[in-house]
């Protein structure tokens, strides 16, 4: 009746070892499910700003399109101011 007794005690042990490592594993997962979603929505928020700094970057890059337009035509002017006092000097000396 002994060694009955005994075995049951150890088996009722086991069977709540066993749950306690179940309910282990379930608060872990818990855990790193919560820890998953917040870097996913930690990464979602940085998507956003990635792409927010990406149009600012093609506005800047119009921009800067803009200005070398403007280059284009203030040196093709300077050339033609150029042209105009090389014929002006030449005219001064004669």
């Amino acid at each position: 009746m002994k060694k009955l007794i005994g075995k049951t005690e150890i088996e009722d042990a086991l069977k709540r070892l066993n749950d306690l490592t179940n309910e282990e594993v379930r608060m872990v997962t818990a855990q790193v499910l919560k820890a998953t979603h917040t870097v996913d929505d930690r990464v979602v928020r940085i998507d956003d700003r990635v792409a927010r700094v990406d149009e600012g970057v093609a506005r800047i890059d119009g921009r800067v399109a803009s200005i070398d337009d403007r280059v284009v035509h203030v040196d093709e002017r300077v050339a033609g101011v150029e042209g105009r006092s090389f014929s002006i000097d030449i005219g001064a000396q004669t």
